[in-house]
């Protein structure tokens, strides 16, 4: 007989009232606080991730879940013997789901637990697996104190905290792309040490080692005391603010050629289950513990046909279908449809995916997640490229957003601004953030290259050239030459100035500014200056690189506020007041970067 297991997450076994209706509070299996991860496991048959009949194509469990009209069905997945991240098992008879209710009250679960050949990709009925504890139920009490709930999308411009209301602006690491090559996963090598004439190198795997002072006493460690170097990492960006970190989850003969979730690298059928128990343990330590958003990319530009030849077909699907079970749940989460999405010189003998099958491939995920995730696609780095391959998509409501590759970092506040204005006119309002600058080999330079590094340029031109135009905040890449690249980054102390003042500009917005509000008025000033603003009502204006501008209120009267922001120190101070009916000049309290906020 099979039977059924829960996982001693908040649980509490129902009992039944003395009389009267079964009270669904204290009947139910399971009490958990809304926003939790609830794991069920379901015993079926016995089998190995290399069995003949394949656990991973040849079954397939869905559970729905219920809430009154509410109604979500979670993909499933074999999960060894349920533990294989601490004991590495291969083995078993364990299927899981992991869900995370969204609303309070009552909820009931029903699976379909099916076999079949190919039963996972290819929709057919198969034959039912017979299991016990099929039904069940599950009672959502009030969210815990700082809840946030998960980033949906309410704003055109922006996402949002469901339970909390406030919207996310985005100030996070993009290097290393292949931050899940890491020495205590199981099954992680690099299968080919060929590396790209120019690109970033790297010796071995991460091992992190410089952050392992980061981790403390009680945080996550797995199989006895492994992955202290990762979580202190993460540890280390989300005491600075940290708030998101970019990860490929595939880069199969890409530049690192280091990760994926397969048991092999030549096999796209066969998943690793204790490699992505691992994985998802340092994810709900980013999600439960530190509140980051997750930025799965989830192919190279160089492996982007590696599947399917680029299509959605059974390999591709069933990718996807595994990373949505296991992960979808999170809180924040950002599914990329690839790194330099689309046509390219470079890697022309790969390959490319059309714009129908970029198509394809975010209407499965539109589909098939059932947390309506953020979807993204990475650009090329030149605007003519960009047109090329993302006009096209213009109008396409699959995705959330452009995730931007600019080369030269003067043009981020206007790129920033095109897609913004362009996907609202097409019908379908794109979020734009830019997570990767030029040039290439050069990135975000690390802080002991002063004073000759680029950090105040970019900060100027790319992160408030970002924020001023509307945009949804940035994620940093370290170039390929830089020391700590955008492959061999082992300590991310080699950017601690720069994740300061990134977090001194997400914070000023989200504690000053009603951002999601306003837009860019640039035409309101002159000279180096962004002018961001909701007229007649509030006014920001930032200068880049001179020390005044000229700033038009001849439409909006009245003496207004003025408080002034450093964006190195993140200090505020008060200014004298403005006397508005009229274009007035701004002139900075300092040298370098000033930001002028305005209210009345």
């Amino acid at each position: 007989m099979h039977h059924f297991r829960l996982l001693p997450l908040l649980f509490i076994i129902g009992l039944f009232t003395s009389c009267g209706s079964p009270d669904p509070a204290v009947t139910a299996d399971i009490t958990v606080a809304k926003w939790q991860k609830i794991s069920l496991e379901f015993e079926g048959p016995e089998t190995d991730e290399l069995a003949d009949v394949n656990p991973f194509t040849d079954y397939r469990l869905d559970v729905t879940f219920t809430n009154g009209d509410r109604e979500i069905t979670i993909p499933g997945y074999y999960a060894a013997d349920g533990n294989a991240g601490e004991t590495g098992a291969d083995a078993g008879n364990v299927w899981m789901v992991n869900f995370r209710p969204d609303q309070e009250g009552s909820w009931t679960w029903k699976t379909d637990f099916r076999q079949g050949e190919n039963i996972a990709t290819n929709g057919s009925e198969g034959d039912a697996v017979k299991h016990e504890k099929g039904t069940g139920s599950v009672w959502v009490i009030s969210p815990v104190g700082g809840e946030t709930g998960r980033l949906v999308r309410n704003h055109p411009r922006y996402l949002q905290w469901a339970e909390t209301g406030r919207y996310f602006l985005k100030g996070g690491a993009d290097s290393p792309e292949n931050f899940l090559a890491y020495k205590d996963f199981d099954g992680t090598y690099r299968h080919s040490n060929d590396f790209r004439d120019g690109e970033s190198k790297t010796e071995g795997l991460h091992h992190y080692t410089a952050h392992e002072k980061d981790w403390k006493e009680g945080d996550l460690t797995w199989m006895d005391g492994k992955g202290k170097g990762m979580v202190g990492a993460l540890n280390y960006l989300a005491a600075k603010g940290i708030n998101s970190f970019y990860f490929l989850t595939m880069n199969i003969n890409g530049d690192g050629r280091d990760v994926w979730p397969f048991v092999t690298h030549d096999d796209f059928t066969r998943f690793d289950c204790s490699k992505l128990d691992q994985w998802e343990m340092i994810f709900d330590y980013a999600d439960d513990e530190l509140g980051m958003m997750l930025h799965f990319v989830l192919q190279e530009t160089e492996n982007e046909t590696l599947f399917d030849g680029g299509d959605t077909g059974p390999e591709r699907s069933l990718y996807l279908r595994e990373l949505i079970a296991r992960f979808g749940h999170h809180r924040a989460v950002n599914w990329n449809l690839g790194e330099e999405n689309g046509p390219n010189q470079w890697s022309e003998a790969n390959g490319f995916m059309t714009n129908a099958q970029q198509a394809a491939m975010a209407r499965f995920l539109a589909e098939n997640d059932p947390y309506d995730n953020y979807v993204t696609v990475h650009t090329h780095p030149v605007q003519k490229e960009r047109k090329e391959i993302i006009d096209p998509l213009l109008g396409n409501a699959d995705f959330d957003g452009l995730s931007l590759q600019i080369h030269i970092p003067e043009e981020c506040h206007e790129q920033t601004k095109y897609w913004i204005e362009s996907s609202a006119s097409a019908g379908a309002s794109w979020i734009a953030t830019i997570d990767e600058i030029g040039p290439w080999f050069r990135g975000l330079d690390p802080d002991d290259r002063a004073p000759y590094n680029n950090q105040d340029s970019v900060r100027a031109l790319v992160l408030w050239g970002n924020l001023m135009a509307g945009g949804a905040g940035v994620e940093w890449y370290f170039g390929a030459h830089n020391a700590h690249n955008d492959l061999g980054m082992e300590d991310w102390r080699s950017r601690n100035r720069a994740w300061d003042w990134t977090n001194h500009a997400v914070q000023f917005f989200q504690e000053n500014v009603p951002f999601d509000v306003m837009e860019s008025h640039d035409e309101l000033v002159d000279g180096e200056a962004y002018c961001f603003a909701r007229p007649g009502e509030v006014y920001l204006v930032y200068f880049a690189f001179n020390e005044a501008a000229e700033l038009d209120l001849s439409q909006a009267p009245g003496k207004w506020n003025l408080r002034w922001f450093n964006p190195r120190t993140g200090e505020v101070t008060t200014g004298a007041s403005v006397s508005g009916g009229k274009k007035v000049k701004l002139v900075a309290p300092g040298e370098s970067d000033f930001a002028a906020l305005l209210t009345l």
